[in-house]
């Protein structure tokens, strides 16, 4: 009986240890069900909507203009009757879809009497983090399908730890919606699977509505379904019904009704996707506000945003040999290169992927010291101390610089209008003349004060002086 027991234990043992060891070979091959299951997919929005949550309450610094004058001042004034346009809304530059969600969000505060100061502030980060969440999601579900459930865990730690990804992603730019709807997206694409025949056929016509409507946010979106699309192009059989049926139908379709808000916002027809190509590719507008040299994306900026994630994320593209996905990467870097003004947002749309990169490289550490103890039969050892080590690096080096950025670093704007609002609410302001670099701090959506405002103009000259 003795014996029984002891042979009944060895196997359950071998048994745990295959199974562990099925996990890690899963790393290296794309998961054999199209999805993770629907448990497993509440538990884990659950704890990225939680996560990002926190990380918009900590986000308190100043990161770029557009975020409060591109799409919260827009909104304040579509809904409270009073806020500041800049240039680019008089040039018919903009559409009014991404202010239109915080236009919604105000209403409802507005609606409920919640609209004080201190909430106004808040709440259109916390907005933004349900989104973000949602993006976290679909991120972990493409790595999922590509690479399996062990790879998926690290994809979602390296996401949630990358300092850029909580420094920027829950703020209110367009580029942080772009990315989400970028993820959704490319998670439903055929092409971007190891095995297209997996996907069902409405999954491309969704995957294609969502790129539609990441163009018709922003414009530039159109680089990374440019290099989707002619991949689709080159795999897909019935390429005249891709293009005609699915393509030309879904872009109409979001072309028009992008072009009905924006007729009723602008009180005229006014082309926001032809004036936005005119002024940042063909006149070069966007060289206004400063160019970097065509290297600086590959030498400088996306390096910062993958910051010490940078080696893993190149190990798993050379180990992964996913050269499609990863080739969507250096794709829109170079691009985006040619242009001469450039900033970090810009390319935040592929970070998520880099970074499910970094999370192969390290699901791969974590198979390997596996086997290792497996071999040496010491399976009931801790984390491999490789894998220790890698996670304590990116730890230490991500979890201060998010917070320094997201709470230290140029925090004086947004908190010298949390003061004006103080006082402008007990009667004691009555004009406000800022006399700093246009564009250096909220507005009106962050007063939320009708009191006379002014600030140094820095409005780009159309026209060359003789």
């Amino acid at each position: 009986m003795r014996r029984r027991r002891n042979a009944d234990k060895g196997d359950e043992e071998i048994q745990r240890s295959n199974e562990r060891e099925d996990k890690g070979i899963s790393v290296l091959s794309p998961s054999s069900s199209s999805s993770p299951s629907s448990s497993s997919t509440r538990r884990i929005f659950l704890l990225c909507l939680a996560a990002r949550i926190l990380n918009a309450l900590l986000v308190q610094t100043y990161f770029n203009p557009d975020e409060h004058w591109q799409a919260l001042e827009v909104a304040h004034r579509i809904v409270f009757g009073y806020g500041h346009l800049t240039w680019e809304w008089k040039k018919g530059i903009r559409s009014y879809l991404h202010p239109l969600l915080f236009a919604l969000l105000y209403k409802v505060l507005a609606l409920f009497h919640l609209d004080t100061p201190g909430i106004m502030m808040k709440a259109p980060r916390i907005f933004q983090s349900v989104f973000a969440a949602v993006g976290d999601l679909y991120l972990y579900k493409l790595s999922y399908v590509l690479f399996g459930r062990h790879a998926a865990q690290w994809t979602l730690f390296s996401q949630l730890t990358n300092w850029f990804m909580f420094f920027c992603y829950t703020r209110t730019l367009s580029n942080s919606l772009e990315t989400v709807l970028t993820l959704v997206s490319l998670y439903y694409w055929p092409c971007i699977r190891v095995d297209c025949c997996q996907v069902p056929s409405k999954s491309r016509k969704l995957a294609l509505a969502i790129a539609a409507l990441s163009c018709a946010i922003r414009p530039t979106s159109a680089i990374t379904w440019v290099y989707v699309g002619l991949l689709e192009l080159l795999i897909t059989r019935g390429r005249f019904m891709f293009v005609f049926l699915e393509v030309a139908p879904v872009g109409i379709l979001v072309f028009a009704v992008t072009l009905l808000f924006d007729r009723i916002l602008y009180g005229s027809w006014i082309l926001v996707p032809l004036n936005f190509l005119k002024f940042n590719l063909f006149s070069s507008g966007g060289d206004y506000y400063g160019t970097h040299k065509w290297h600086w994306y590959f030498t400088q900026g996306f390096t910062v945003m993958l910051f010490s994630f940078l080696p893993f994320t190149v190990a798993g593209i050379i180990y992964s040999k996913r050269w499609k996905i990863a080739g969507l990467i250096g794709w829109v870097l170079v691009i985006y290169s040619i242009l001469g003004h450039k900033e970090f947002r810009f390319v935040l749309p592929v970070l998520p992927v880099a970074l499910m990169f970094a999370g192969y490289s390290l699901a791969a550490i974590d198979s390997a010291d596996f086997s290792i103890r497996k071999r040496k039969g010491d399976l009931h050892s801790c984390t491999g101390w490789k894998l220790q080590l890698a996670v304590l690096l990116l730890l230490v080096t991500n979890i201060p610089m998010a917070l320094y950025m997201s709470m230290v670093h140029q925090r004086g704007t947004e908190d010298v209008m949390e003061f004006l609002s103080r006082k402008a609410s007990n009667g004691e302001v009555k004009h406000v003349l800022f006399l700093m670099p246009c564009h250096s701090t909220p507005y009106y959506s962050a007063l939320h004060h009708n009191v006379p405002m002014r600030f140094l103009d820095c409005t780009p000259r159309t026209k060359r002086p003789r």
